[in-house]
């Protein structure tokens, strides 16, 4: 259990995102903010359209805040991130072969941010990635399309985590895997967090996975956090808002996926 008493590692202050679209503005992110802290995994949920994505993006330095800052480690952050900042945010993308260039092998996915960072050693560093998230050294030069979704999203997690990071911004990216493939890429990360000590935010609209990954989970509507729960308050439907309340009670099944995805990566 992460140390909620520590300093942050992560500090999100009165963020605001807002968009133009049509001759009018969108406000997709109002007045949000929470803390994350050192080796603690918290979860953001919401429906399609409640800002939890475009929170990621702007702790990531992807999408420009209109107001608001970001902090890690005590230090506010720049809006154009400088190159230290880019290695200590890695971000994991929901469609790993969208975000796996299809004509580069895993090999040249893994190289380039090897090569961008200075960082020597590089065959040692990719064949240790490879091992890390469960892949072999076969699968090295392989293309995305030889590979299957959930490999394809670990080779995702290896090119986030080879430079080290001291988060990872996870953009759900077990969403489009089915649930025993789900429970590996979860027990993935589980692992790599108490090897690393790492510092997740895991975005997702599945109250399953944020139930068996996080500690915390903040409820997402209409570009506002409605409320922070633990996991135990998700599990035992003590939600504090009538929305946090009508959001668990829609995800109908969710008890029973939590149940099969324990048992799965039970004996993973």
């Amino acid at each position: 259990m992460a140390d909620l008493s520590a300093a942050p590692s992560i500090a999100v202050d009165r963020l605001a995102v807002t968009f133009k679209h049509e001759g009018r503005l969108i406000h997709a992110v109002r007045d949000v903010s929470f803390a994350v802290a050192p080796g603690e995994t918290f979860g953001i949920v919401g429906e399609s359209g409640s800002g939890k994505s475009t929170v990621l993006k702007v702790i990531a330095g992807l999408v420009a805040p209109t107001s608001g800052q970001i902090s890690v480690g005590g230090r506010v952050l720049a809006p154009k991130r400088d190159r230290a900042d880019r290695r200590h945010l890695q971000y994991v993308f929901q469609d790993p072969y969208g975000s796996l260039h299809p004509r580069q092998t895993v090999d040249r996915a893994l190289r380039e941010p090897l090569e961008i960072h200075g960082t020597p050693d590089r065959d040692a560093c990719i064949l240790s990635a490879l091992a890390d998230v469960g892949l072999e050294a076969r699968h090295r030069f392989r293309y995305p399309h030889q590979l299957s979704g959930g490999q394809r999203q670990r080779v995702a997690i290896a090119r986030a985590l080879i430079l080290s990071p001291g988060a990872l911004l996870l953009d759900e990216p077990t969403s489009a895997l089915d649930v025993s493939v789900q429970a590996e890429i979860l027990n993935l990360l589980a692992r790599l967090r108490r090897e690393r000590a790492l510092t997740s935010i895991f975005v997702t609209h599945d109250l399953a996975v944020v139930a068996h990954l996080c500690e915390r989970i903040a409820i997402m509507r209409l570009g506002e956090i409605v409320e922070v729960l633990t996991v135990e308050e998700l599990r035992g439907n003590a939600a504090r808002t009538p929305y946090g309340r009508e959001l668990i009670a829609a995800s109908r099944g969710f008890t029973r996926k939590d149940e099969a995805l324990a048992s799965v990566t039970e004996h993973g």
